[in-house]
């Protein structure tokens, strides 16, 4: 598999379409491409920021959240919210690289996926082309941030193993390899963290495990996605907290 980072100018609030920006950073295209884009860019070129003198910070979060902790159970600053159905902090609401300015998350991810993947498709008269829109988070009891998807389009997201059997014949009762979140953690390592500037990679000689599909991800497709808030591994934990129901963001 070969990562390619893209560099890009300096990215401003509403400065230009995101097809734009596309078109001046992406100018060739091959067949079993995965173009994938951060969210920080989808955000910026769609307006979701809010400048930092407008509004309360502990009230932004609770607004932009599904469900979210009270401010005691913050950890250096960073609110623990749900939105989405990820754990993220702080409702993936970013400052750095802002300039000043509150960076929300994407209206839609899957949508914008799925815009992006026909534009791109039709552009370069590819059929086998993917999009994927990445963020990243910290994992528990790890240092450090890694990659994970928000939305995708253009390849099937996971892998079932279920039913299948390991090297000795025993059957896989629980295991979906998650093919996007793997793929946004190689790509987020790729293009950065910082001040490197290059919010867009392409993807190329993908790995036998992506399977490229014509057609987004069904409403079935997203939900398995999704574990349920009781199912999840982590729900003894997760039951345990006082969450709080969040505020009035677009829905997905």
């Amino acid at each position: 598999m070969k990562i390619v980072p893209i560099k890009t100018q300096r990215i401003e609030p509403n400065a230009l379409p995101l097809t734009e920006l596309l078109d001046r950073a992406v100018t060739s295209l091959s067949e079993k491409s995965i173009v994938v884009i951060t969210s920080k860019i989808v955000s910026l070129c769609e307006g979701a920021v809010l400048p930092v003198d407008d509004i309360d910070r502990d009230e932004l979060i609770a607004q932009q959240s599904d469900l979210y902790l009270p401010p005691q159970y913050s950890v250096q600053g960073h609110h623990f919210t749900i939105k989405n159905n990820t754990l993220i902090a702080t409702a993936g609401i970013d400052q750095s690289n802002g300039d000043g300015q509150y960076i929300l998350w994407p209206r839609d991810s899957w949508k914008t996926a799925r815009e992006i993947r026909d534009y791109l498709s039709d552009k370069f008269k590819l059929s086998d082309v993917g999009v994927l829109i990445t963020d990243s988070t910290c994992g528990v009891l790890r240092r450090g941030t890694t990659g994970i998807a928000l939305g995708y389009s253009g390849f099937v997201g996971l892998k079932n193993y279920i039913g299948k059997p390991d090297l000795f014949g025993r059957p896989f009762h629980v295991t979906n390899a998650n093919i996007a979140e793997g793929l946004s953690a190689s790509a987020v390592v790729v293009m950065g963290e910082g001040a490197e500037s290059t919010p867009i990679a392409i993807i190329t000689e993908c790995a036998p495990h992506v399977i490229f599909s014509e057609k987004s991800p069904t409403v079935d497709e997203k939900f398995e996605w999704d574990i349920p808030f009781d199912e999840d591994l982590f729900s003894p934990f997760l039951r345990a907290l006082e969450w709080q129901k969040g505020g009035t963001h677009d829905k997905k």
